[in-house]
């Protein structure tokens, strides 16, 4: 029997901050096994919001999220620990990430501290840094390599846990071109549910075959990326604008 449970799923979700700012009306979405889908909305949206529910990092309003069945339950430290480690975030910038003497060490880190020892570790750790190819780093002190190596660096780390869901945010930003493809390549080639919010809409185009629109703590559109970059309307009426002379439909 094939297994049909979502890698993802947000039903109802609400949330205010403690100033009083709602900042989640009712948020519903699921998310296939496998699936990699973009995250897109103006600045304000509820975006970061939403994606810091997914791992229990915000909770207390409204709703249920639940990761491949499990619901994220931030009051169960066991459970909780599980959602962290099937749900990997990477950071818009590395160096919120990296902090070890060298790139082995911080690849090494998670793992670790869930009490993976020995030949199982040294394992995680060349399996991470071969996936995003810099295994030939692995000795190096993070800082002196460039910022597309160490964004892929702090992938390798997040990689390292074996996460069911990868999420990211802005992956492409400050990255050259070379960069921005090398990471492209990488991650279309990971066996994981992507989630991965974006300003950049032709790297969403590129990489996810869905998009999901938040706007004013509402998904307000859900459907293929082409699709949605193609309607002019939707995309001024919540303020996402494509880069001058970018066809959508040229890859649709």
């Amino acid at each position: 029997m094939i297994d049909m449970t979502p890698a993802l799923e947000i039903s109802g979700l609400t949330f205010a901050y403690p100033d009083g700012r709602q900042a989640l009306f009712g948020v519903d979405l699921r998310v296939a096994a496998g699936e990699r889908v973009a995250l897109l909305g103006p600045n304000g949206a509820g975006k970061t919001t939403l994606v810091l529910h997914l791992n229990g990092i915000l909770h207390g309003g409204g709703g249920q999220v639940t990761i491949s069945g499990l619901p994220v339950t931030p009051s169960d430290r066991k459970a909780i620990t599980e959602i962290r480690r099937r749900v990997g975030v990477v950071f818009q910038d590395p160096d919120d990430q990296l902090f070890m003497p060298s790139v082995a060490e911080d690849v090494a880190f998670g793992p670790a501290n869930l009490g993976v020892r020995g030949t199982e570790l040294e394992s995680r750790v060349t399996e991470a840094l071969t996936a995003v190819g810099m295994l030939e780093h692995r000795d190096q002190i993070p800082h002196h390599l460039s910022f597309g190596q160490r964004r892929r660096v702090a992938v390798a780390t997040v990689l390292a846990m074996r996460p069911e869901i990868l999420v990211l945010d802005e992956p492409s930003s400050n990255l050259d071109p070379a960069s921005r493809r090398e990471l492209a390549e990488i991650l279309q080639a990971l066996p994981v549910t992507v989630l991965m919010v974006t300003h950049d809409l032709p790297y969403a185009l590129e990489l996810c075959p869905r998009s999901v629109i938040l706007d004013a703590g509402r998904i307000v559109a859900d459907a293929p990326t082409g699709d949605l970059l193609a309607d002019g309307a939707l995309m001024a009426t919540h303020r996402l604008e494509l880069p001058f002379g970018f066809d959508p439909s040229f890859r649709r």
